[in-house]
């Protein structure tokens, strides 16, 4: 199965992307590299895609379970290395859930199916850094207004790299 995707140069440091779907998204620079400011950083992307990867696989398995999520969000922090070319060095997906009586077990196996079966992502990430997973589940309508009534860590061990994913 082959993906393909291409940036087309719209002068300076802007472009825009296109892949398989069909959909755009701009790209552009930094001022301080000579950009414009006008769209997404490459590795903001590359973020983006890992959290709407593992998101979407979570969500689709809390509705699977029947889970009465009324709010969801996914927010991905990335470490990266101080010399060029800054590549990703770690990273923590924190998975912040609200609903009305969620189940932690279904939010925790739901973030477990997507890091080790379902988000070629996270897959991926996880053969060049350590990923740590955490989540929040929040009682009511959203997680702005109100503290977890669960905070915890979804602890992996990546057999390849032999490490543990977690911890505090």
């Amino acid at each position: 199965m082959t993906m393909q995707a291409k940036v087309t140069w719209h002068g300076g440091l802007t472009f825009k992307g296109r892949a398989d779907s069909g959909y755009t998204v701009q790209l552009g620079g930094d001022p301080e590299v000579g950009g414009n400011d006008d769209g997404f950083r490459p590795m903001e992307l590359i973020a983006t895609g890992l959290a709407g990867c593992t998101a979407m696989d979570v969500i689709s398995i809390l509705m699977k379970k029947r889970q009465p999520v009324t709010g969801f969000e996914v927010q991905v922090h990335l470490e990266r290395a101080s010399e060029h070319p800054k590549v990703f060095t770690a990273a923590k997906i924190e998975y912040l859930v609200s609903g009305h009586a969620i189940e932690e077990e279904a939010v925790r196996r739901a973030i477990e199916l997507s890091a080790t079966r379902y988000c070629p992502a996270q897959a991926m990430f996880s053969q060049l850094f350590p990923i740590e997973l955490h989540y929040q589940i929040f009682e009511g309508q959203d997680t702005a207004s109100s503290s977890p009534v669960i905070s915890a860590v979804v602890r992996l061990v990546n057999k390849q790299r032999n490490s543990t994913f977690g911890g505090l």
